[in-house]
C-alpha cells in the first residue's frame, strides 16, 4: 500500500540547496525515514539524479556501523564528493546512533561529535544534507537544538485524515470513524485486524516512547510519568496545568508526606512528553488584549490512536477526539494554533451584568492570516448554536470564522458570514486555512 505524503515532500523540495542541514523531526514511528529514503529519494531519481549520487547511511544498521564514528563518515563522504563537478545528496538516518570520539588533534578531552562532522560537510558546495533521528539516546528536538541557526526543520506528524483516506479509500464516513479510533500511525494500515492494531498502539507506549524518555532523561519516578501521561490522555480538550495534575495524582493515589508528587516534577515530566513530540501545548490568547495567559492550557496528543490506546480505548468522547484531530490538522497545515479568549457582557443569576470569558477553540495563524475555528460535534438546539457563535462575534475583526461540525455534510454560511462545514469536508479541503 502506497502512502503519499506530498505536503512534507513539497516542504523538503522547497529547502533543497539552501546551504542548511535539513532535519526531519517528529514522533517516533510516524514515517520520518520512509519520507526521506523512499518518497524523497524517488523524487530525486525521477528528476534525473543517479543512484550513486545519493549517499545514504543508516546508522541503526550493522552495515553502516563504522560510520557511527563521525570522522569515518566525514572521510567517506569527502572522498566521494569533494572536488567533483556533480551535485550529491547525503541522507543520514538515525543520527542519534552516532558516537562521540576523541579529537586526535586536541588533547584537552573535548570530543568530536556528529554535529561537528555534518557542519564540516555542510561547507561542501556540491552537497545537500538531510538527517533524521529520535530514540532514547537523543530525541528529535535535541537534534534540532544542536543545529540551531544552521538547519531547517521539516516537522512531520502521523497521517492526517486526507493521507489516511487516500490510502484506504471506500466510504468517507466509515474511514473517519476508523481514523478517529485507531489514528494515523502509518503501520496501522498494515495490521490485519482491530486486535493487532490495538496491540501495536499500546506497545508503542510501553516498548518505545516511555522507555525512550526514562532512559534519555534518567527518570526516577516512572510511576509518576506514566500517571501524568494517563491524565493528559484523559483530558485532551480540557484546560489543565501541572499543579492540577499533581493534585489529582496525590488525591487519586492517596499520596502523602514524602510520597507526594510535586507540581514542578509533573511540569518537568510534561516537558519530556512535549519534547518527544507525544503532545503539544496549546496556550490561551486574549484576542483583544493581545496577550497570553500563563495557565491553564490544553494539551493535544500527536495521534488520537495513541491517545485512545493509552486510555484502553474506553474514553471515546467524539467531541474531544474531533477537537484533537482538528488541532493536529491545523498544525500539519503549518499553522500556529492558540485558544482564543474573548470577554462578553452577560447577566448573572441575580440579573447583574458581568464580564464573562468565552472560548474560541482555535485561532489558526499562518503568514499574517488568522482564522477563528470552533469545533462542534452537533448543534441541534438554538442554545448550542448561540454558544458557538457568540465568541466569534466578539473578536472585533474581520478574519474568517469557521464552525466545523460532525452533524452536517454540505457547507453553508450563516447571516454573519460564519462558515458552517462538516468535519470530513474540512479535513479534505486544504484551501480553507
Amino acid at each position: 500500500m502506497e502512502i503519499k505524503r506530498d505536503i512534507y515532500l513539497n516542504r523538503i523540495i522547497s529547502y533543497m540547496w539552501d546551504g542548511q542541514v535539513k532535519v526531519i523531526t517528529g514522533i517516533r514511528r510516524c514515517g520520518k525515514s520512509y519520507l526521506l529514503r523512499n518518497i524523497f529519494k524517488q523524487y530525486l531519481l525521477n528528476q534525473g539524479v543517479t543512484e550513486d549520487h545519493i549517499l545514504s547511511y543508516e546508522l541503526d544498521l550493522a552495515k553502516d556501523i563504522q560510520y557511527r564514528n563521525p570522522l569515518e563518515l566525514a572521510k567517506a563522504v569527502r572522498e566521494q564528493v569533494e572536488d567533483q563537478p556533480e551535485r550529491y545528496y547525503l541522507f543520514v538516518d538515525e543520527i542519534q546512533m552516532a558516537d562521540m570520539v576523541p579529537n586526535p588533534y586536541n588533547l584537552d578531552g573535548k570530543k568530536i561529535t556528529f554535529y561537528d562532522a555534518l557542519n564540516d560537510l555542510k561547507s561542501l558546495p556540491n552537497l545537500d544534507i538531510y538527517v533524521t533521528g529520535s530514540n532514547s539516546r537523543m530525541l528529535s528536538s535535541d537534534i534540532l537544538t544542536e543545529f540551531r541557526g544552521r538547519s531547517d526543520e521539516i516537522r512531520i506528524h502521523p497521517l492526517r485524515f486526507a493521507e489516511y483516506y487516500a490510502a484506504v479509500g471506500g466510504d468517507k464516513a466509515e474511514a473517519f470513524e476508523n481514523y478517529a479510533f485507531f489514528g494515523g500511525m502509518p503501520l496501522i494500515l498494515s495490521r490485519p485486524d482491530d486486535t493487532a492494531k490495538m496491540n501495536y498502539l499500546k506497545s508503542l507506549f510501553s516498548e518505545v516512547y516511555l522507555k525512550d524518555i526514562v532512559e534519555r532523561k534518567k527518570i526516577k519516578r516512572e510511576d509518576v510519568l506514566a500517571a501524568a501521561l494517563d491524565l493528559l490522555c484523559s483530558s485532551i480538550g480540557s484546560l489543565t496545568n501541572p499543579n492540577n495534575i499533581a493534585n489529582a495524582l496525590n488525591s487519586r493515589q492517596k499520596r502523602a508526606g514524602e510520597n507526594t508528587v510535586a507540581a514542578n516534577t509533573v511540569a518537568s515530566y510534561i516537558g519530556h512528553l512535549l519534547d518527544a513530540y507525544l503532545f503539544e501545548e496549546c496556550r490561551r490568547y486574549d484576542v483583544k488584549g493581545k496577550d497570553y495567559f500563563d495557565y491553564p492550557n490544553k494539551y493535544y496528543c500527536d495521534d488520537v490512536g495513541l491517545r485512545n490506546a493509552r486510555t484502553g480505548f474506553r474514553q471515546q468522547e467524539m467531541t474531544h477526539i474531533m477537537e484533537n484531530i482538528l488541532y493536529n490538522e491545523l498544525r500539519v497545515r503549518g499553522c500556529e494554533v492558540d485558544i482564543g479568549i474573548v470577554y462578553c457582557t452577560e447577566k448573572n443569576k441575580k440579573g447583574q451584568s458581568a464580564q464573562v470569558a468565552r472560548e474560541i477553540d482555535f485561532i489558526a495563524s499562518r503568514g499574517g492570516k488568522r482564522t477563528y475555528i470552533q469545533s462542534a460535534y452537533a448543534l441541534d438546539t438554538d442554545g448550542k448554536v448561540s454558544a458557538e457563535n457568540r465568541p466569534l462575534s466578539m473578536t472585533g475583526d474581520a478574519f474568517p470564522k469557521i464552525i466545523v461540525r460532525h452533524d452536517i455534510r454540505k457547507r453553508w454560511y450563516d447571516n454573519n458570514g460564519v462558515l458552517n462545514i462538516g468535519i470530513l469536508d474540512f479535513l479534505l479541503d486544504d484551501s480553507l486555512v
